[in-house]
């Protein structure tokens, strides 16, 4: 095989379809390794022509898409199999682990050794994933897990030093997101509009103004630009203002590096 995904959850399945509509790699020439037979079944009508297994096979490259505390073994496993360079997705393991796990498994042949971050939007094609390589690989790699990654959205090289902080901010962007939606959806419903009508409502405003930024790539000037003198735009952004929005989204940014710091170091 080529590629073997090993992880066949949300995100190992939208990698793997974005990969094969992206004519990256092609749908024969990807196995995906998934321990639960139930997903192997859905994976199996998910992704036709993929080769779907329980068990490590031998692979030119593997992506370790499991949960971070399987990614060790896996990538042991997938060493051990052959592979000559790997990417892992899973937040908060280092480069250096994966590394010291590889080391254990290659018998000191050389295999390359790519670390990323996307987030859930990438379910949708719309992601954003960091990627960064440690020093005793190919740069070659990044190249290689940018293709990879690029399937499902935009890719940027981040030096690894940084990765708590791009965790705190797209890895858990979404979720900030989804939260300031599920606010604005109940102070809808606070002021009387219909209470079946306002997610939609939310969701494409959301959209929206998504599309919009990133058309126009600045933020302070569409705020702005919406915004009339003593309008009711401003009125609004005077509570933000006057409650600390600001502080608030800062504080949540720390606290989540913060926590990426923790578990990485567990």
């Amino acid at each position: 095989m080529t590629l073997s995904v090993v992880g066949g959850g949300n995100m190992g399945a939208a990698l793997v379809a974005g990969i094969i509509a992206e004519g990256a790699v092609s749908a024969d020439a990807i196995v995906v390794v998934e321990a639960s037979e139930e997903r192997r079944a859905v994976l199996a009508d998910l992704l036709p022509g993929v080769t779907v297994s329980a068990d490590i096979v031998a692979a030119e490259s593997a992506v370790i898409a499991v949960k971070p505390p399987g990614v060790a073994d896996v990538a042991k496993a997938v060493a051990a199999a052959g592979v000559d360079r790997v990417v892992s997705i899973a937040a908060g393991v280092t480069t250096a682990t994966i590394r010291a796990a590889i080391r254990e498994a290659a018998d000191g042949r050389p295999v390359d050794v790519a670390r990323a971050m996307p987030n859930t939007p990438a379910m949708v094609g719309r992601g954003v994933t960091a990627i960064c390589a440690d020093a005793d690989s190919d740069p070659g790699v990044l190249d290689w897990a940018e293709r990879l990654l690029g399937a499902v959205g935009i890719v940027e090289r981040i030096d690894e030093s940084l990765f708590d902080a791009v965790t705190a901010v797209t890895g858990s962007g979404p979720a900030y997101v989804f939260a300031f939606a599920e606010a604005l959806i109940e102070a809808a419903r606070s002021v009387g509009l219909p209470a079946d009508r306002v997610p939609d409502m939310v969701s494409e405003l959301l959209l929206g103004s998504a599309t919009l930024l990133a058309e126009r790539g600045d933020a302070a000037a569409l705020r702005v630009a919406v915004t009339s003198p003593g309008g009711t735009t401003a009125a609004g952004l005077g509570e933000f203002e006057r409650l600390g929005l600001d502080a608030v989204i800062a504080a949540a940014v720390v606290a989540a590096r913060d926590r990426g710091r923790e578990l990485g170091a567990g």
